[in-house]
């Protein structure tokens, strides 16, 4: 062979093996990508109803004082009086947790300007409460409002673990789906492989209640709506390849 072509046969060569590369890359790349745009997707849902198991409540006491150590020293005298009378009601230790302790100064503004100047300090701690009797639960309220609280928050109805509860409900909810795709394929004559994709949303929203200290009852904020059971809902959708 002659040295002269030497360099061209080996420049073609290269082309080649170069192109091949490319070849094989680009068709493994279309069907890859055929194989993830052809999906189907389908929606479940799964519901489970039970009925509540606890109470959760959130109260305050708020404090007014010319200094701020005596706002907190009665405030903690306030405090110990509600944690001592919860504790009577057979509430643990556990279900009395303390989620804000704040100290407010309190300023008087001049009325034609000027620098403000501070009359007193209100200190105001905030708890939670879980009240498992649900029985007892509004003699609670009225009974921690004469032991010192001044503000109570919202009152919801919950399920203390809910665990269980959700994953039957996403069983019914992947049972669902899984259903409406099999329905599918017989419909319009398609075939499904495996499952690629998953997601859910989970739903359960209890609904408040509020406590009107003055009136000394517990009111709702809307319709009124039965408080016997509890829904817990999961959405579920699975995304299959179509063969």
């Amino acid at each position: 062979m002659n040295t002269q072509f030497k360099p061209l046969i080996w420049s073609g060569t290269a082309v080649l093996v170069i192109l091949s590369v490319f070849l094989l890359a680009s068709t493994d790349k279309v069907v890859n990508t055929a194989t993830t745009t052809n999906t189907v997707s389908f929606n479940g849902e799964g519901k489970v109803v039970a009925k509540p198991d606890i109470a959760k409540v959130s109260l305050s006491i708020v404090t007014d004082a010319l200094t701020s150590k005596t706002a907190q020293d009665e405030n903690s005298k306030k405090s110990k009086t509600v944690t001592d009378y919860l504790k009577k009601q057979s509430i643990d230790d556990k279900d009395i947790k303390t989620t804000g302790y704040n100290i407010y100064p309190q300023y008087k503004y001049q009325q034609y300007g000027g620098q403000p100047t501070i009359t007193g300090y209100q200190v105001n701690q905030s708890l939670e409460v879980k009240i498992r009797n649900l029985d007892n639960a509004s003699n609670v309220l009225d009974g921690v409002v004469t032991a010192g609280a001044n503000q109570i928050g919202g009152l919801s109805f919950e399920i203390d673990n809910p665990d269980a509860l959700k994953a039957e409900a996403r069983k019914k909810a992947i049972e669902d789906a899984k259903k409406k795709a099999s329905e599918l394929q017989g419909q319009v004559g398609i075939s499904l492989g495996k499952i690629v994709n998953f997601s859910e949303n989970i739903g359960d929203y209890p609904t408040p209640l509020y406590y009107d200290v003055k009136v000394g009852s517990m009111r709702e904020d809307g319709p009124p709506i039965p408080f016997g059971e509890n829904e817990i809902s999961i959405n579920v959708n699975l995304t299959y390849q179509i063969k």
